[in-house]
C-alpha cells in the first residue's frame, strides 16, 4: 500500500500543475498522504512527494519541503509536521528474521503494542518491503505465557520478511537501522471520515499542501510587504528540529502557525497559543496551534473528518491571503 500511494503521488512529475491540481482534491490527497509512511528520521520520501506537489518548493538544510510565497519584509510561518512515530531494524539474525528497536524520538507504549502479530512495511534500499511481526502460537502454548514472560513489548519482537539467512535480508535491500512502520491500509467510511495512523496530522497536512498551491497558483495573494514561509517540517519529535532551522535560518517572523492533528472531537478545528514553543524558538514569533481532531489516537484507526479538515484548509488559505 505505502508503495502504490507513493507511485502514484510522484509519478506524474512531469505534468502540468493544472494536471496536478484537476487530481489534488482533498480526500484523494488526504488518504495519500495517509497511505505513506515518515518515521522520525526517515521523512525524505515523503518530503520528496511534497516536493512535487508544490512548485518552488525546496528542501531546506533539515530536509524539509519550504515554498516562500510573497517578498516583504513582514515574515510569517505556517508549518505543519511529518514525522511519525515508528521502528527501525535493530539486528539481523543468521536465519533472516529481524528485531527491532525505537526510531529516534517519543514511541507511545500503545503504538509499540498495536504491532503484535500484525503486518508492518520494512523500508531497504530496493524500495518497501511487506513483512509481519510475529505471535507465540496460542495453539502450542494454550493461551499461556512461558513463565516469567510479561505481556509482548518491542523487545519481543521478531519480524519475517521471508528472507532464511543474513545473505538474503541483504539482498533484498534491508540493513540494521532500515525504518519500519505498521503496515498502512488509510480507509474512508461513514459520510466523510478517514482512519489510518496518524490519520489528522496528514490530513492536516493536506490542507495546508492545498491551501498553500492556491496561493502559488494566485499570485497576489499575500498581501504585500510581507513574506510567508510554508513548510512540512521534519523531525518535530526530536526538539522541534525541523522548526527550530526554519527559525534560525528563515526568521525572525512575527508569527507562526504550527498545523497538526491533535485527540479530541473528529473534524474539530482548534487554535491556541503555545508559550511553551515562543519561548524556545523566540524567532518564531508569536505561536499557535491549530490543530485537526483525531479520535483513537496513536492507533491504527486513528479517525478524523474530510469536512473538518476542508473548513482547516479554508481557514489557511484566509491566513495566508492576510486575514486573521
Amino acid at each position: 500500500m505505502a508503495v502504490l500511494a507513493f507511485s502514484l503521488l510522484v509519478g506524474g512529475g512531469g505534468e502540468t500543475m493544472a494536471g496536478q491540481a484537476a487530481e489534488a482534491s482533498l480526500p484523494d490527497l488526504a488518504v495519500r498522504l495517509a497511505s505513506m509512511t515518515a518515521v522520525t528520521g526517515y521523512e525524505q520520501r515523503m518530503v520528496d512527494s511534497l516536493l512535487t506537489l508544490l512548485p518552488g518548493a525546496v528542501r531546506d538544510r533539515a530536509g524539509s519541503a519550504v515554498v516562500v510565497l510573497g517578498g516583504g519584509d513582514r515574515r510569517r510561518l505556517v508549518a505543519c509536521p511529518v514525522s511519525e512515530p515508528g521502528f527501525v531494524v535493530g539486528h539481523v539474525r543468521a536465519d533472516g528474521w529481524l528485531t527491532l528497536r525505537r526510531a529516534p524520538g517519543r514511541v507511545s507504549p500503545l503504538v509499540e503494542r498495536q504491532i503484535e502479530g500484525q503486518r508492518v512495511t520494512v523500508f531497504g534500499r530496493r524500495g518497501a518491503l511487506p513483512g509481519v511481526v510475529a505471535v507465540r502460537s496460542i495453539h502450542l502454548t494454550r493461551g499461556r505465557g512461558a513463565p516469567g514472560e510479561s505481556s509482548f513489548t518491542l523487545d519481543s519482537a521478531y519480524i519475517d520478511i521471508g528472507a532464511a539467512s543474513m545473505a538474503e535480508v541483504a539482498a533484498a535491500g534491508v540493513a540494521v537501522l532500515s525504518p519500519v512502520a505498521l503496515a498502512k491500509r488509510a480507509h474512508r467510511y461513514g459520510a466523510d471520515l478517514l482512519a489510518a495512523p496518524v490519520a489528522a496530522r496528514r490530513t492536516a497536512c493536506a490542507a495546508l499542501v492545498l491551501a498553500a498551491r492556491r496561493a502559488i497558483a494566485e499570485q497576489g495573494m499575500v498581501p504585500r510587504g510581507e513574506t510567508v514561509v510554508v513548510a512540512f517540517v521534519v523531525e518535530q519529535e526530536l526538539l522541534g528540529r525541523g522548526l527550530a532551522t526554519l527559525a534560525r535560518a528563515r526568521g525572525p517572523f512575527a508569527e507562526t502557525v504550527l498545523v497538526d492533528g491533535a485527540d479530541g472531537m473528529p473534524g474539530t478545528v482548534v487554535r491556541g497559543p503555545d508559550s511553551t514553543l515562543a519561548a524556545s524558538w523566540p524567532r518564531l514569533g508569536a505561536v499557535s496551534r491549530w490543530s485537526l481532531g483525531g479520535r483513537y489516537a496513536a492507533t491504527a484507526v486513528e479517525t478524523t473528518t474530510l469536512g473538518g479538515a476542508d473548513t482547516l484548509r479554508a481557514a489557511l488559505a484566509r491566513w495566508i491571503g492576510g486575514s486573521r
